[in-house]
């Protein structure tokens, strides 16, 4: 009896998904606690709990790396703004596409396995369509969806075993745009904006626990360019009670079921009422209008924002999580929200059991500038007069990369700016304009660095595109109240991106610096084959010597790779995954696709 060759091709596919669904072993507490000692796969996000992003592989190298081509590719079908983080577990991968969907694929192929198609229980979002990808544990796949759910899958088929709201209900996306509608200044122009909640990072697991944050809080409308492929025009940001509290909680890994929940602004967020920055800067503020202004808008922090953008990382020894919070809400207009603004535009480290604060350390009080923390934070050690510290490392939309001691937020030092700055506290008058730089873009903007510890390097993807801040006041007429707003738009000139080499041995001195012809908005890998990986909104994906900064390879993947690139290893083989697929925030090419390289034998 002849076989057909469907029957033949089907009957490759089963046994090829047989191969590739074996597992030496499943992915427990223990083996997440390990991660930093495999690097045969990826498991979390950051690949370990440190969110150091560096591998121990070398067969891919600056020897090698002209060898590097690609060997397959997988399309999501969904071309939108792509930003996931694929992760390899014993020759699986599991990758997000834009709008939260989930697939499988044989990480040696790039077949198809199963895939989950999430149905939103809304069609408006709050945030975009991109997810920074999934967690792994205890046979389940988790993904947090932009329509603020968590999910969790069965990893063998996909099949969802539960579905749980991060708000039961509360707070979904929220136009705000009535207040703009008649104005003769912004007649005619596209607004968008919402405040409400959805959810775009990878979740963390942590000894049965799902950690994961919220976004969209930090409301502020933003003007639409008409120019196909134009970035995002100006950001708005108006006085009012216009967005509801952040927050990152934990559920149960087995049930779903929330366990704890830290609010991202309290009641008492005014604070201290500083005058400068933790570091020892001044700050634009007049006190004395804050406090009074306080008296109208006691409850300002039942609005105040601060989403969570990025993953955690995790101490397991200290029993820590740490995390970034980012701006208060409303954006840009600070004079409905007197005070500090706690914990907005701060690092935080909680008690992972309970939630409990351990301490803040917040970067720049009372921001009106768009600086919030998007980059996640780096553990790792540091010597310091001899005596060796655990610190924690953040690439901050500021320009400079902060240490700070991770068991008591005590700050120990800043890199050198690897981005240009320039009137970066100022305060706009009616009268004209002040170009700020870095921007609100940054600095270094969501983008995850890459540490690697034995060399005392950190990596770090930056942004140079100045802004223009700009207040307006329009005045009232017989219908209508006066209205003050803030406004925030990208100068007219030249953009571009930096990758940086900084010596976290040395007190943060920049040791390298590439300039590139793109902001650079993605991330980094580093890898002890002595590359740095990262991309740019061209399509162009780049390796870089790590000594000496030097461009040694690069490929032209057709979308923009605006992804952090990661590496694992198969059959004693190297590999490089990253998504193209840009994003439509910077006006960058948008496409759906997870390429993967490797070497060519001869």
């Amino acid at each position: 009896m002849k076989t057909s060759l469907l029957s033949t091709l089907v009957g490759a596919c089963l046994v090829a998904s047989t191969v590739t669904t074996s597992i030496a072993e499943p992915v427990d507490d223990a083996r997440l606690i390990a991660a930093a000692k495999d690097d045969v796969n990826w498991l979390a996000y950051g690949h370990d709990y440190s969110n150091r992003r560096f591998s121990k592989l070398d067969e891919i190298n600056t020897k090698t790396i002209k060898r590097l081509v690609p060997k397959w590719i997988y399309q999501t079908g969904t071309s939108s703004t792509f930003q996931t983080v694929p992760l390899v577990e014993d020759g699986i991968m599991y990758v997000t596409s834009p709008f939260s969907h989930v697939a499988a694929v044989d990480a040696r192929t790039g077949l198809e396995l199963w895939r989950y198609h999430h149905e939103r229980k809304t069609k408006k979002m709050c945030c975009g369509p991109a997810n920074q990808g999934v967690a792994i544990a205890y046979g389940k796949v988790y993904v947090a969806t932009l329509d603020a759910r968590l999910i969790a899958l069965d990893r063998k088929t996909g099949k969802v075993l539960w579905d749980k709201s991060l708000t039961q209900g509360d707070g979904g996306p929220t136009e705000k745009k009535a207040q703009f509608s008649d104005t003769d200044e912004l007649a005619g122009q596209k607004i968008s904006g919402s405040t409400g909640v959805g959810a775009r990072v990878a979740p963390l697991v942590y000894k049965g626990q799902v950690i994961v944050g919220i976004t969209g809080v930090g409301y502020g409308l933003h003007l639409e360019e008409d120019r196909p492929g134009a970035p995002l025009g100006a950001v708005i940001g108006i006085a009012g009670n216009y967005g509801r509290p952040g927050f990152i909680a934990s559920f149960n890994a087995e049930t779903g079921d929330k366990t704890w929940q830290f609010d991202t602004t309290k009641k008492g967020w005014e604070g201290d009422y500083v005058t400068e920055t933790a570091y020892g800067l001044k700050l634009n503020r007049d006190i004395a209008a804050e406090k009074e202004a306080a008296k109208k808008y006691p409850d300002a922090w039942k609005y105040g924002g601060g989403s969570v953008w990025s993953t955690p990382a995790v101490d397991p020894e200290l029993d820590m999580i740490y995390f970034g919070v980012g701006n208060p809400s409303p954006q840009s207009a600070g004079d409905s929200r007197p005070g500090d603004n706690l914990y907005t535009m701060a690092v935080v480290a909680l008690d992972a059991k309970t939630g409990k604060l351990k301490w803040h350390f917040q970067q720049l009080p009372h921001d009106v500038w768009g600086y919030d923390i998007a980059s996640p934070p780096t553990l790792f050690d540091v010597k310091i007069d001899g005596k060796t510290i655990p610190a924690i490392g953040q690439a901050s939309k500021l320009g400079w990369y902060f240490v700070n001691d991770r068991r008591t937020g005590k700050f120990l030092f800043k890199s050198e700016a690897f981005v240009p700055q320039e009137n970066m506290f100022a305060i706009p008058s009616t009268e004209k304009p002040v170009r700020i730089t870095p921007g609100a873009g940054g600095g270094s903007n969501w983008s995850p660095t890459s540490v690697d510890e034995a060399a005392g390097r950190v990596y770090v993807a930056g942004i140079h595109m100045p802004f223009n801040y700009l207040k307006k006041v329009i005045p009232a007429t017989n219908d209508k109240p006066a209205l003050t707003y803030y406004a925030f738009e990208p100068a007219d000139e030249p953009n571009w991106g930096t990758l940086s080499a900084i010596d976290l041995s040395n007190n943060g001195k920049i040791v390298w610096q590439q300039k590139t012809d793109q902001i650079l908005v993605g991330g980094v890998l580093a890898t002890a084959g002595g590359l740095v990986f990262t991309g740019q909104g061209s399509g162009e994906f780049s390796a870089f010597d790590a000594k000496s900064g030097d461009k040694v390879w690069k490929f032209m993947a057709g979308a923009g790779v605006n992804a952090p690139p990661m590496t694992y290893q198969l059959d004693g083989k190297q590999y490089i995954a990253v998504a193209a697929g840009g994003s439509k925030i910077w006006g960058f090419r948008q496409g759906g696709a997870v390429v993967v390289f490797g070497l060519m034998y001869e």
